[in-house]
């Protein structure tokens, strides 16, 4: 994570761009240990002591979530039938695809609004709505609105907090680690539920 900052800071205006693909690819099973709430929260950061303007930075990662969620959809219902009979071939690991179905099934289609927060789940969610058929108008309102609250607020935050916090970069790493731990605990807490009732079971 350190040396993608150091790169992307480096390259002068090409880092909005490493940060499109970035948060682009996100949105796909293949990719998804990308970072992303850390990154978000990092170039916020990063904007806030002037490498980055946020009149830029804030579309880029805003329009990248969204054009991947959609392509992420289009490829998912293109590949219905070997996402859905995938018996952990390649990256489609059915654990992930029944976590994600869980999801599906505790949230509804606002998965793909909570499920921006939860990594796998981020990049898993629209393409097993792709798969499964869900209405692309009512995707692409969660998605928009999901992506929205994702890019702007997780980025927004970094940017605040590194704008209020005087010496705040001595802390960087222990608060991307905060953010990467607080991103995991919604994962942590539905392995622990899965596993209590199949205890009970």
């Amino acid at each position: 994570m350190e040396h993608l900052i150091g790169l992307i800071k480096d390259v002068g205006y090409y880092g909005y761009f490493i940060l499109f693909i970035i948060i682009f690819l996100e949105s796909f099973p293949l990719t998804f240990y990308l970072p992303g709430d850390s990154l978000l929260f990092t170039t916020g950061f990063l904007a806030s002591q002037g490498y980055f303007s946020m009149a830029i930075l804030l579309p880029t990662l805003f329009i990248a979530s969204i054009l991947g969620y959609n392509f992420s959809y289009f490829m998912g219902e293109r590949l219905r039938n070997f996402i859905l009979k995938s018996n952990d071939k390649y990256w489609f690991k059915k654990k992930h695809l029944d976590y994600t179905q869980d999801f599906y099934n505790k949230y509804g289609d606002k998965t793909l609004i909570i499920g921006r927060f939860v990594p796998v789940v981020r990049s898993f969610a629209p393409t097993l709505a792709g798969a499964v058929n869900m209405s692309f108008k009512k995707f692409t309102i969660d998605s928009v609105f999901g992506g929205f609250l994702w890019t702007i607020g997780v980025t927004s935050i970094g940017f605040y907090l590194g704008r209020v916090m005087p010496g705040v970069e001595k802390y960087l790493h222990y608060m991307v680690f905060l953010i990467i731990f607080v991103s995991l605990l919604p994962s942590v807490y539905e392995y622990w539920v899965s596993r209590k009732n199949k205890t009970k079971a």
